[in-house]
């Protein structure tokens, strides 16, 4: 879907004049896509003289990177949890549970995760503990 580049538009306009569907209108300064009107040709990016019609697909990079970012904070979050458990639960040693999360990967933070993961999250971390105890 296309997007307008408020930092890079000056505002000529040009890209409301040539939507075929109008589908452009000008927000003060800056050219905004009414995307409920929009029917994706293209047009208002190739007549940007500012190149500051941009599509979605520049944005995913970010969005993967913050969506991977906040998905270790929950691992991170849940080991911490998990581990409590598994001390609690299933007798597991502080010193079974740093090398189980060491080999796993998980770096250990004091985070809480949310309750309605924490039981399946656990449950994958206990048959995680089991496989590598039988390793040993």
């Amino acid at each position: 879907m296309p997007w307008i580049d408020e930092e890079s538009c000056n505002g000529c306009g040009i890209c409301v004049g040539e939507c075929p569907v109008d589908a452009i209108s000008m927000e003060g300064e800056k050219a905004k896509i009414i995307m409920e009107n929009c029917i994706r040709c293209g047009v208002c990016h190739d007549v940007c003289p500012q190149e500051s019609v941009r599509h979605d697909s520049e944005k995913i990079p970010g969005e993967v990177r913050a969506n991977v970012e906040m998905t270790q904070r929950f691992m991170d979050a849940c080991a911490v949890q998990c581990g409590k458990k598994l001390f609690e639960r299933e007798g597991m040693s502080v010193d079974s549970y740093l090398e189980l999360t060491s080999t796993l990967g998980i770096r250990k933070e004091k985070r809480l995760p949310l309750k309605d993961l924490e039981e399946k999250v656990y449950n994958v971390i206990r048959n995680e503990v089991k496989i590598f105890l039988q390793m040993e």
